[in-house]
């Protein structure tokens, strides 16, 4: 297993470069499937997470050619609405293979995907909503494979679906699934995230008909076929949000290109509160460069809570990373996580490092800050919580050591030599 050794408590100069986003890039690749010809898809991120679902892809007919950050699916090949099951254990958001291939073919045979270790993530909203589009479900071989087979309904005719919670990835499923039937698709209760306005423009200009993206209520005039495509991915948030905080705690003037602002209204505001020296440089089409300069005091945010909610509020995938920044400010903080109950696990090694961190129940902990963080051995069990990790061994002092990198690697490319770049001390070891 790979590991990284970081020599922290060093400042950072330069510029980092925003790729696209996971969240948005692994479903366009998973969406594919429906177009029986070729997708081109630019900013594609070189993430363990892409290439697995490639893998998925791949498993089910399609052709793929990856240079640089640019992604070529053939999809005129898939005939299979089976992925292989290996495939699919290798990652969680393998489970938005389920909509495009029940568009395609009207069923779908699959297994119980695999994931980071955050938490009960049961697929039940997802197939209650697939059921209420008149698709049956059988579970077999205690609750590891899946039969989904279309009904009469979902083959032609008018269908309202009512989400059980606001899921992103239950409203992209259910978005896909009705790009290609007969009927209009209404989605109630949808999630809002960027990441299914990005898929949504995606699928449109291939030929759906979507309209609704970004808002609760999404409608799908279901087309005959969708036809050859090229788009570009738009910048990841997260990972420019991990860069403000990463930029934030360690010092030095760093600027971070190609960001959507807008997309990260409420954690601009909540840096702002945190005395977060940033600068925001428009470029151009609503994107902008941020540059770090720190040199105030790290202080607690004025509300002292960061509360985790769906679009638009704090990201559930910042709210690690947050948690490091809360470490080197001034007073208290409460981070309030609603969506995962495993979320908080990566604390235990910020204690190791030397945080005050208390946990409250499995959704609440209170951080007190400053603290010296102190190099040690730990680990990763999560993308987003290892990305934590690496914030705080940066800003630490001393040498620290991070196993289970493979996780990090999931959701950030070749994340030790951007940071390299911008003068950090961090080694990858085999």
């Amino acid at each position: 297993m790979a590991k990284f050794r970081v020599v922290g408590n060093k400042k950072l100069n330069g510029d980092f470069q925003v790729l696209g986003a996971k969240n948005a890039a692994l479903k366009m690749v998973a969406a594919s499937v429906m177009i029986p010809g070729i997708s081109i898809i630019h900013n594609i991120p070189k993430i363990l997470d892409i290439f697995r679902m490639i893998e998925v892809i791949e498993s089910l007919g399609a052709k793929t050619k990856f240079e640089d950050h640019t992604l070529t699916i053939d999809a005129t090949g898939v005939k299979s609405f089976s992925p292989n099951e290996k495939a699919i254990k290798k990652l969680r958001g393998s489970v938005v293979i389920l909509g495009p291939l029940l568009s395609k073919f009207g069923r779908v045979h699959f297994s119980e995907p695999g994931g980071c270790l955050i938490g009960s993530r049961p697929i039940d909203t997802h197939l209650k909503a697939f059921e209420a589009m008149d698709v049956s479900v059988e579970i077999s071989n205690k609750g590891a494979k899946f039969f989904l087979q279309a009904g009469n309904k979902f083959k032609n005719g008018n269908i309202d679906v009512v989400l059980s919670e606001m899921s992103v990835t239950a409203t992209e499923n259910i978005m896909m699934a009705a790009v290609l039937r007969n009927g209009i698709t209404t989605i109630k209760v949808a999630a809002c995230e960027p990441e299914i306005t990005d898929l949504a423009n995606f699928l449109n200009l291939a030929g759906a008909k979507i309209s609704g993206a970004g808002t609760h209520t999404i409608v799908i005039e279901g087309v005959k076929k969708l036809t050859d495509v090229e788009y570009t991915v738009f910048p990841d948030r997260i990972e420019a949000g991990t860069m403000v905080i990463t930029a934030a705690v360690c010092g030095g003037k760093v600027k971070i290109k190609d960001v959507i602002p807008d997309h990260l209204s409420l954690v601009l505001s909540k840096f702002s509160e945190m005395s977060v020296d940033f600068e925001i440089i428009p470029t151009k089409n609503g994107h902008a460069d941020i540059i770090v300069n720190q040199r105030s005091q790290l202080v607690a945010p004025g509300s002292a809570k960061l509360d985790v909610r769906q679009y638009p509020g704090l990201p559930t995938d910042l709210q690690a990373p947050l948690a490091v920044l809360a470490t080197q400010a001034k007073g208290e903080t409460k981070i309030f996580e609603t969506l995962f109950n495993m979320r908080f696990d990566y604390t235990k090694w910020l204690v190791e490092m030397g945080a005050r961190i208390d946990i409250l129940n499995p959704f609440l902990i209170e951080i007190n800050g400053p603290s010296l963080l102190l190099g040690q051995e730990i680990e990763s069990s999560d993308i987003r919580g290892g990305a934590a990790l690496v914030i705080a061994a940066l800003c630490a002092k001393g040498t620290t050591i991070i196993n289970n990198i493979e996780y990090i690697d999931r959701g950030y490319e070749n994340f030790d030599q951007r940071l390299r770049k911008i003068g950090a001390e961090i080694e990858r070891i085999d």
